[in-house]
């Protein structure tokens, strides 16, 4: 059964080697799984949780790379359609830290998992409707073919009893204006019992994390840890964990999969364990591949030793 679906974008991600160099003087690239789906669903399968995405990649290398990796890291992709003719996505970055991580997106003007439909994966809507944890994201909202997949799936949603988290994964470049996002955030918002942002992402969506919501409400404040703000009206500042970043672009997908762990397992603070997933992906290289195991972020809660590389999946 699965416990989990993670929805929206998936690319090929090519990381620079070398730290502190411009795109154009980079020498050698990484490439891994990525993209918030591919991201969040490896957080998820390694917390032991069955999980399952629905996205698209192409007929090519690069999208074979992003099934083969998910499938090793156990990811259900029985609803990774693949498109007969464009190209999977790509993301090349730049990596300066501690706080600055620039990306360059190859998607544009479409991509597979923009155009990608509940029927071109052959999405069974009774699972889906009853599967308990459900993740939107933000970007999966920009293009009317995933759009329309989101739209349908929170409406399939809405009112139910399980969890669903709109994940508002803002990312200005792939939108027209922070008013046509804010826009369409308000479709799928009515589905979400979380919601989770960065504070640059909640005002792009043109929302207050601390007005009155039936949805628990969550912002990110990068170093400075995260707010929640509950359904009863209760709050809580959640302090941070400092680290040493090598790449912090996978900290917030890692925050998404930790939290959505918590919940599945009916912990009581879900923002602490979300907090640890991502202060441990930020001091490494990758995202879907540093994502931590069960035992890594066990550990670090315990002891606040961080843990060594990451783990690699079973071949």
């Amino acid at each position: 059964m699965i416990e989990a679906l993670v929805t929206g974008r998936v690319a090929l991600d090519l990381y620079p080697e070398q730290s502190r160099r411009a795109l154009e003087d980079v020498e050698t690239f990484r490439q891994y799984a990525g993209g918030f789906a591919a991201n969040v669903a490896t957080g998820l399968a390694r917390l032991g949780v069955r999980t399952a995405v629905f996205s698209a990649v192409g007929d090519d290398g690069h999208g074979r790379h992003i099934r083969k990796f998910l499938e090793a890291e156990g990811v259900d992709c029985g609803w990774v359609a693949t498109d007969p003719e464009r190209r999977t996505a790509l993301a090349f970055c730049e990596i300066w830290p501690p706080d600055d991580f620039p990306i360059t997106y190859h998607r544009t003007p479409t991509c597979p998992d923009w155009e990608v439909t509940l029927e071109d994966a052959g999405v069974d809507l009774q699972v889906a409707a009853a599967v308990p944890l459900l993740y939107i994201s933000g970007t999966a909202l920009a293009r009317a073919g995933s759009l329309e997949s989101m739209v349908a799936l929170a409406r399939l949603r809405a009112g139910g009893p399980h969890h669903t988290i709109l994940d508002l994964d803002w990312r200005p470049m792939l939108w027209a204006s922070a008013e046509d996002f804010a826009a369409q955030v308000q479709r799928v918002l009515p589905a979400a019992t979380v919601v989770l942002g960065g504070d640059r992402e909640w005002a792009a969506a043109g929302l207050d994390p601390s007005a009155p919501s039936s949805a628990v409400r969550v912002a990110k404040h990068g170093p400075d840890g995260c707010s929640v703000h509950r359904a009863d009206g209760s709050h809580e500042d959640v302090a941070p964990i400092r680290v040493a970043a090598i790449n912090g672009l996978g900290a917030g997908d890692a925050f998404a999969a930790g939290w959505g762990y918590s919940l599945l397992r009916g912990f009581d603070q879900p923002a602490h364990a979300a907090n640890a997933a991502g202060a441990i992906v930020a001091t490494r290289h990758s995202c879907s591949a540093a994502m931590p195991s069960l035992q890594e972020l066990e550990s670090f809660l315990r002891s606040g030793i961080l843990p060594g590389p990451a783990p690699v999946a079973p071949r």
